[in-house]
C-alpha cells in the first residue's frame, strides 16, 4: 500500500510550507446573532433580523442568469454573501470555528475556491494540479489546519486525497493514494481518521468506462500516515458509494448511485459501524425506485436519517436503529440537508427550504437561491 508521497518528500514539502506560512484565521466568525455587518449586506430585499436563527447555510447554487456561485444565507435561505464561481460548484468544506470555507467544483472539477464566510472575501482561485481533478468534496482536520480534498488522476481515475495546509495559503503538502478508484465524498470519521466514499468508477469527463469491473468501497484512512485502516464493501458492485455523513452515534451513513439496470431497484443508503459490515436501510423496491438510483445528501437527527434525491425529486427518512423507512415525501430537485437547532433544513434546486423534524412535516419557505446538491452549516 502506497499511502502518499515518500516520507522524505513529505518532510521537504512540510518544511517548505512552514517556512512560507501565511496564517489563516481560525476563530469563530459570528460573535452575536444580530451581526451588524451581516445585516448591512443582504443580497435580497428586506432586512435580516438575525435573531430568529443564528445558524448560516453555505451551499453552491446556480444564479438566475445561468452563472454559478457559492452562497452564505440565513436559515430561511435569504442570501447574505454570494461568491462567484467560474463553473458549477458541488460540495463545501468549513473549517472548525467557521473562519474559512472552501467550495469545490463539480466532478471532474478544475478548481476549488476558498473564502471567508463572515465577509464573503475570496482567496485566490486554486486550480487543480496537472493530471489531477477534484471530485467535489473536502473536509478539514479537527484542528482546522489541514484540508483534505478528494481528487483523481485524470487519465486513470486513481483516487487521491490532496492534503492542503491552511498555514501555507492552502499549499498542497502531500497526497494519499492506493485506496481505490473514483473517490467522491470525504468526512472526518474521528479526529484521527478520514472516511472516504470510493465510487469505483473510472471516467473520462463524466463518461464511465469500467461499470463491469468497478470496485466501490467505504475506506478509512489514518490521517497522519495515509494508510488504509479499514475497508467495507457492498455485495452489489454496481452500487457506487458517493455521499457520506457521520451519524449522531458516530456511524457512517453512505448514499449510493446505482449503476445497474434502469428498471432494477437497489438499497441506496447503508450504515456502517467500525469493525462490522455495511448494513442496508430498508424500503420496498417501488420506494427505492422513487429515488431514481441516486442519493445526494444525508443528515442524522435524533436517531433518524434523512436522505435526498434530486433525480428522484424526493427525500426519505429512516429510523437508524431498525433501518425502517418511516417517511417518503416529494420535493422538487431535493438537494442539501443540514441540522439546525433540532430540525432538518432541506434545500431544493427550485429554491424551496423545508424545515422539519423526524416525525413532524414542518414548513416550506421559498428562497431566491437555486441550491445545488449539498449544504454545510455555520453554527453561531
Amino acid at each position: 500500500m502506497q499511502p502518499m508521497v515518500t516520507d522524505l518528500t513529505r518532510r521537504a514539502l512540510l518544511k517548505k510550507a512552514l517556512g512560507t506560512a501565511i496564517l489563516l484565521p481560525t476563530a469563530g466568525i459570528l460573535s452575536a446573532c444580530a451581526s451588524a455587518d451581516i445585516a448591512r449586506e443582504p443580497l435580497t430585499q428586506g432586512q435580516l433580523t438575525g435573531t430568529e436563527n443564528c445558524d448560516r447555510l453555505i451551499g453552491c447554487s446556480r444564479t438566475p442568469d445561468g452563472r454559478y456561485a457559492v452562497v452564505v444565507a440565513d436559515a430561511h435561505g435569504r442570501p447574505i454573501h454570494q461568491i462567484a464561481l467560474p463553473e458549477r460548484g458541488h460540495g463545501v468544506a468549513i473549517q472548525p470555528g467557521g473562519a474559512l470555507a472552501v467550495a469545490f467544483a463539480r466532478r471532474p472539477g478544475a478548481y476549488m475556491q476558498a473564502f471567508y464566510p463572515a465577509t464573503g472575501e475570496m482567496l485566490p482561485l486554486r486550480r487543480a494540479d496537472q493530471n489531477r481533478h477534484y471530485y467535489g468534496h473536502g473536509a478539514f482536520s479537527a484542528d482546522g489546519r489541514y484540508l483534505f480534498a478528494t481528487e483523481g488522476v485524470s487519465t486513470t481515475s486513481e483516487g487521491v486525497i490532496g492534503v492542503y495546509d491552511t498555514t501555507a495559503g492552502l499549499q498542497k503538502v502531500a497526497e494519499y493514494t492506493g485506496f481505490g478508484i473514483g473517490p467522491h465524498e470525504v468526512v472526518l470519521a474521528d479526529p484521527d481518521t478520514l472516511a472516504i466514499g470510493v465510487g469505483g468508477v473510472h471516467t473520462l469527463g463524466r463518461e464511465p468506462f469500467n461499470l463491469d469491473t468497478m470496485q466501490p468501497a467505504l475506506v478509512y484512512l489514518d490521517i497522519q500516515s495515509g494508510q488504509v485502516v479499514e475497508k467495507a464493501v457492498l455485495s452489489d458492485k454496481r452500487l457506487s458509494i458517493r455521499h457520506l455523513a457521520v451519524t449522531d452515534t458516530g456511524d457512517i451513513a453512505c448514499g449510493q448511485q446505482y449503476r445497474g439496470l434502469p428498471d432494477q431497484a437497489a438499497p441506496l443508503v447503508h450504515l456502517h459501524t467500525r469493525g462490522s459490515e455495511l448494513r442496508p436501510l430498508l424500503a420496498d423496491e417501488e420506494d427505492w425506485m422513487r429515488f431514481n438510483h441516486y442519493i445526494a445528501s444525508i443528515a442524522s437527527l435524533d436517531g433518524y436519517l434523512l436522505a435526498t434525491s434530486p433525480r428522484g425529486n424526493c427525500y426519505g427518512i429512516w429510523r437508524e436503529a431498525t433501518g425502517a423507512l418511516v417517511d417518503l415525501q416529494p420535493l422538487t430537485d431535493a438537494s442539501g440537508v443540514a441540522v439546525s437547532q433540532g430540525q432538518w433544513l432541506v434545500g431544493s434546486g427550485a429554491g424551496k427550504i423545508l424545515t422539519r423534524t423526524p416525525l413532524q412535516p414542518g414548513r416550506i419557505d421559498q428562497s431566491a437561491v437555486m441550491w445545488d446538491n449539498h449544504w454545510k452549516l455555520l453554527f453561531s
